[in-house]
């Protein structure tokens, strides 16, 4: 609705414009090619008033749907909105610059794929071209596990026993959801990555798979290891990632607690761009377990610290002792019990009877169409459709929703 209201309000000033200029040249030569330029446009509009009035009003009216249309966008979806007036969607993706050096030469599905996201987290490699929510296309291999230190791995088609697990995902022009294929073996694969500091490996990377899926990538890549990005040898606080809030969150902690004996439990995914944001923070502080709430905002600087942080830098060596009560809140204790796998037994089923102990999990959903989406678990809407987050990075996020019926296949991907 609201953009058929956009649309149709531009349609108006558009035909009115264009039915001005006509007029103008039926007025004369002189005033029709002057006509093209506004000035003169409006020279006209005066000067012959009860020709062009007709014309006006037509363009006139087609700002009242616009502006209907805009206010309407600016409630439901500011951002949006936001990103439409900046005019950044004009400069196109071919311009954007990647932050690692990845210099690969290749395709997948038959056109060119020229990745400016590579990250390695949790054993998945991912390499993305697209900045939207779902990528223009994209390479995800599933190693299985989480490499410390160097990388290197050698698969060729006819290696017996379980290999990683390759998809390919492509988004058309045409489509709303991505096509997706899964290629468990049959390929030839060459991974040499070498730690770089602080949080990247580098080396070479070589991949064929099988004729028919068109996808062949040969050169230099370099990942991320996590979702922390650095600046001048630090942790660069500005920029939007769970990694980014667990690094200030531990520091507070270790600070406010004066020890390094702090071990942080995964935090819930939050929704990106925020200016402020309240997590509930479990935590083993020198052996105790705690239960924390605490509200992050971002500073003149951008940065994200926790409000009230006035706790002095921890010293060395760290004194493994609790402050003093009393001079500290009283934080309700929880106890110590080892977290329950919940991906056992897990099925559409028991997330649409009990959806509150799934929520924030990261969850993979094949619909019936073949295609394949993953992100974080956000609940169920009033019409029973799934709802499905994923974190864009400072992109941002975005979701989307899934009738039950349309899912052939969900897997959870984390306890």
């Amino acid at each position: 609705m609201v953009a058929l209201l956009i649309l149709g309000g531009l349609l108006l000033i558009i035909t009115g414009l264009v039915w001005l200029v006509m007029l103008a040249f039926g007025t004369s030569l002189l005033w029709g090619f002057g006509s093209l330029l506004p000035p003169v446009t409006l020279a006209y509009v005066f000067s012959h008033w009860r020709t062009a009035r007709r014309a006006v009003a037509l363009a006139a009216m087609g700002f009242i749907p616009l502006v209907v249309g805009l206010a309407m966008m600016a409630a439901e979806d500011p951002q949006r909105l936001q990103e439409i007036l900046s005019l950044h969607w004009l400069e196109g993706e071919e311009n954007a610059v990647s932050d690692l050096d990845i210099r690969l030469s290749g395709e997948l599905n038959g056109q060119r794929f020229v990745p400016l996201q590579a990250d390695l987290v949790d054993g998945i490699l991912s390499l993305r071209e697209g900045q939207d929510f779902y990528a223009r296309r994209e390479l995800t291999i599933r190693l299985g596990h989480q490499p410390e230190g160097a990388l290197q791995l050698d698969v060729l088609p006819k290696d017996p026993g379980p290999q990683p697990e390759i998809e390919i995902s492509w988004l058309l022009p045409e489509q709303e959801l991505p096509e997706a294929r899964r290629i468990p073996r049959g390929y030839t694969l060459h991974l040499d990555l070498q730690p770089v500091e602080p949080n990247r490996l580098a080396g070479d990377f070589h991949l064929v798979l099988p004729p028919k899926f068109a996808t062949t990538l040969t050169g230099h890549l370099e990942v991320f290891t996590d979702r922390l990005r650095y600046r001048d040898g630090r942790v660069d606080t500005t920029y939007d990632s769970r990694d980014t809030l667990a690094y200030v969150i531990r520091d507070y902690l270790q600070r406010r607690f004066a020890t390094r004996d702090v071990e942080l439990a995964p935090l819930a995914t939050p929704s990106f761009p925020a200016k402020e944001l309240n997590l509930e923070v479990e935590a083993r502080i020198a052996g105790q377990p705690q239960h924390l709430t605490l509200e992050l905002l971002k500073n003149q600087a951008q940065e994200w610290r926790v409000r009230r942080d006035r706790f002095p830098p921890l010293s060395e060596p760290a004194a493994p002792a609790l402050p003093d009560q009393a001079s500290e809140p009283e934080q309700p204790v929880a106890e110590s019990a080892r977290p329950v796998d919940r991906r056992l037994r897990f099925s559409l089923q028991r997330l649409l009877s009990n959806p509150g102990q799934y929520q924030e999990l990261r969850m993979r959903v094949y619909t019936a169409r073949g295609s394949t989406a993953e992100g974080r678990f956000a609940g169920i809407d009033r019409d029973g459709r799934i709802l499905i987050r994923r974190n864009l990075g400072g992109a941002g996020a975005a979701s989307f929703s899934l009738a039950a019926d349309e899912v052939q296949r969900i897997e959870l991907l984390e306890p």
